[in-house]
């Protein structure tokens, strides 16, 4: 299927229009001069540990801890998350570093 070069237009219009969007309405809906309700607040206390709980979920849903690899290389990234997350308390840090040691055991040693 092609499309026409007003319809590119339009997808990449409405594309920056999202993107723009989602940049500046936090700005306009909470201004700098009046502090975030409370709730934005629990939320920005409360949603890292639970990406960090998803991310653990979705690390283990298929492995089989009875078969296999028995699960090891994913115990050990989960290790190296939640050690590095101890050390430096960067979540970025944390995750690519976990995701970094799992691809090397997997490619390497369990693979």
């Amino acid at each position: 299927m092609t499309m026409s070069t007003v319809q590119q237009m339009i997808i990449i219009a409405m594309v920056v229009l999202g993107t723009m969007l989602t940049r500046y309405l936090p700005f306009a809906v909470f201004p700098a001069g009046k502090p975030a309700p409370a709730y934005v607040q629990y939320l920005g206390k409360m949603l890292p540990s639970a990406v960090i709980g998803l991310l653990v979920v979705y690390c283990f849903k298929d492995v089989k801890f009875l078969s296999g690899s028995h699960g090891i290389p994913e115990l050990i990234a989960v290790a190296v998350v939640a050690l590095l997350h101890i050390w430096k308390r960067k979540m970025l840090l944390s995750i690519a570093g976990g995701t970094i040691v799992y691809m090397i055991l997997v490619q390497t040693f369990f693979g």
